[in-house]
């Protein structure tokens, strides 16, 4: 793993590759994974960060869009019909051959719909999960495998905490503000285990202890 990762990082993040997502952003999208990767290099926290606990008081998600918004990486949503189309058999064949004109045309309004992604650049998606409930790696992870069932991302990464700063939190007084059903590694790593992500190959990043500058 080291071998694909700036050495600076690997001490301040902790790494979980799913689907051999780290060896397909080093050979398939080296620019990109280049620009997270900086990303991650610059990412500091203060204590006054890790205070503000987390919802649209805290300043965390910012600190990615002020590096990434630059670089072209945007936030994106994607909404999409389906369109059945019916071809009947031709009637001068047998079995298993059809008319190349279909009969009946049917769509289904908002088949796929809802599905955001925090930064989505080429064909890498992001996303950062702070301090929410963990149910929003449920939306995260269903929004991924949406993008890659539709041929629209070959890879995913997605960044949280990781459990060694509860023993910031637990010195700051604050750990109640983080609690065991918020967004980190551990709740991550469970819904990745059991292939929440279904086919999408996803980078799961832990921001360290590290990361804070005290």
């Amino acid at each position: 793993m080291e071998k694909y990762i700036i050495p600076e990082i690997i001490r301040k993040f902790e790494f979980k590759s799913y689907g051999h997502a780290l060896e397909i952003l080093s050979e398939s999208f080296g620019g990109e994974w280049l620009e997270v990767q900086k990303c991650l290099q610059a990412f500091k926290l203060s204590i006054e960060d890790v205070k503000k606990a987390g919802g649209n008081e805290s300043p965390v998600p910012k600190k990615f869009d002020d590096v990434l918004y630059p670089w072209g990486w945007r936030e994106i949503r994607i909404s999409g019909d389906l369109v059945v189309k019916k071809y009947p058999r031709r009637k001068e064949q047998r079995r298993g051959y059809f008319s190349n004109e279909c009969f009946e045309t049917e769509t289904i309004v908002g088949y796929i719909d809802g599905h955001n992604i925090d930064f989505l650049k080429n064909r890498v998606a992001f996303d950062l999960e702070w301090n929410s409930k963990d149910q929003t790696f449920d939306r995260d992870l269903l929004a991924m495998r949406t993008y890659f069932d539709c041929g629209l991302i070959d890879v995913g990464i997605i960044v949280t905490r990781s459990e060694e700063l509860n023993e910031i939190f637990r010195e700051l007084g604050i750990l109640q503000k983080y609690g065991a059903s918020t967004t980190w590694m551990g709740k991550l790593i469970t819904r990745l285990d059991s292939r929440r992500n279904g086919g999408c190959p996803i980078l799961a990043i832990g921001i360290k202890k590290e990361c804070i500058e005290k």
